[in-house]
């Protein structure tokens, strides 16, 4: 078949796991694109999401731990507020354990971000519902930060529910609330913990905030509160220095911004470093930025200008930073809403969640030629029912990709699934 969006001859092709629904075949169609000197790539579904014990709407793609694929979905489970989940290799195949199941109660709810291992081991986490309830917070609680261990005893169970810990339940006020869907958490080499919330109960500004121990608990401190219509619905990344970078999606002059955080004196001094136009440099950043090894700034918008979005590099000169649009031809309605991934190599990874054949999305990857950038569509979803592929994805050392879509995966719960992209 023909992809006219893009001109290129396809093929299609699915593989079904061991054990696998009936209904998966009939998933997704996987467009192979035959560019030059590319070898095909093979998309494998590997874990489609029921609704039930296992969860439901996975938002925030997966991280890749000691072999194993963790991630969150957003709903169902066994009390309805999300789980966190495993994928390990069994055999030739992959198994999910479900490690925890949100109530919805202290402990929290709805997790839209990933989880992501701390020193010891250790999972953390944040929920965008649960926790504080009362105050400036609504009957839903105004999200939490979380960590996960297994239990310190053998488990005698078929089923072993790691232990979670809140280490902060935020309280809707000027500590912020319901943290973003693309907040992967940070740590300095003391164990400090870095994230963002987009706003408070009130419908202010974002934060960025700071967990630090403290007398066997945990103290948030605020370094940065947002008053000028910005939001930062992703995380923030360090460099090597100890500086903190991050986007907000508004704010600037209303299209969006890139900001940096420096260590002053007690405190931390805020600085933008780009202000979106609105035009070919595209607007509405919602993931965050991400570093190559060179110290270049990598990230995307979800919308451009007559187009779905761009990806951006930003490089160090001088005093300053040059902002430079490397990709904008993807088509509308929507470009990539979360933060890029880079490989060793300098290629840039990422997502569109509703663009391609069919328009349930595609996973595209950037590669460095001639003094610009070549696009490559790994997979496009199709003939599915809403796959849409969402959130950052993941790449093993053997260029194997790993993600979610957030919808899709067979029979009438259209749950979403965990995926597979293997050269």
């Amino acid at each position: 078949m023909k992809c006219s969006r893009y001109g290129r001859e396809s093929t299609s092709r699915i593989t079904r796991l061991p054990g696998g629904a009936p209904a998966l075949a009939a998933l997704v169609a996987l467009v192979v694109l035959a560019a030059a000197a590319a070898r095909a790539q093979t998309l494998t579904l590997l874990h489609p999401f029921t609704g039930g014990g296992d969860g439901g709407q996975p938002y925030a793609g997966v991280n890749l731990i000691a072999g194993s694929l963790y991630g969150t979905t957003s709903y169902a489970g066994q009390h309805g507020y999300g789980t966190v989940y495993q994928l390990h290799h069994r055999g030739s195949g992959w198994v999910l354990s479900t490690l925890y199941s949100f109530t919805g109660n202290s402990d929290g709810g709805a997790p839209v971000a990933r989880v992501t291992a701390g020193p010891g081991g250790i999972l953390y986490g944040t929920t965008y519902s649960g926790g504080y309830r009362g105050g400036n917070c609504s009957a839903y609680g105004c999200g939490t930060v979380f960590s996960l261990h297994e239990q310190p005893t053998a488990c005698l169970s078929a089923i072993c529910p790691w232990v979670e810990t809140v280490l902060y339940a935020f309280h809707g006020g000027s500590d912020g609330a319901y943290t973003g869907y693309d907040d992967d958490l940070v740590f300095d080499q003391a164990g400090n913990i870095y994230g963002t919330t987009p706003g408070d109960s009130n419908g202010n500004d974002g934060t960025v905030w700071e967990l630090s121990p403290s007398n066997g608990g945990w103290t948030e401190t605020v370094l940065h509160r947002f008053t000028s219509g910005e939001t930062p619905w992703a995380g923030v990344t360090f460099d090597r220095v100890g500086n903190l970078y991050g986007t907000t999606v508004l704010g600037g002059i209303g299209y969006g911004t890139v900001y940096e955080l420096t260590p002053s004196g007690s405190g931390w001094s805020y600085q933008t470093l780009y202000e979106f136009r609105g035009s070919d440099d595209g607007f509405y950043p919602e993931g965050g930025v991400v570093f190559d090894s060179a110290g270049n700034l990598y990230g995307t918008t979800s919308n451009g200008s007559g187009e779905g979005g761009t990806v951006f590099e930003m490089q160090p000169a001088g005093s300053g930073w040059t902002f430079t649009t490397i990709y904008s031809a993807f088509p509308s309605p929507f470009g990539p809403q979360d933060t890029p991934t880079l490989d060793a190599a300098g290629n840039v990874y990422g997502t569109v969640f509703n663009e391609g054949y069919g328009n349930f999305g595609v996973v595209f990857k950037l590669t460095p030629s001639g003094g610009g950038w070549t696009e490559t569509n790994l997979a496009i979803f199709a003939n599915g029912s809403e796959d849409a592929p969402y959130g950052s994805v993941v790449l093993d050392g053997e260029g194997n990709v790993y993600g979610t879509t957030l919808y899709g995966g067979g029979g009438s719960g259209d749950n979403g699934t965990v995926w597979e992209i293997t050269p």
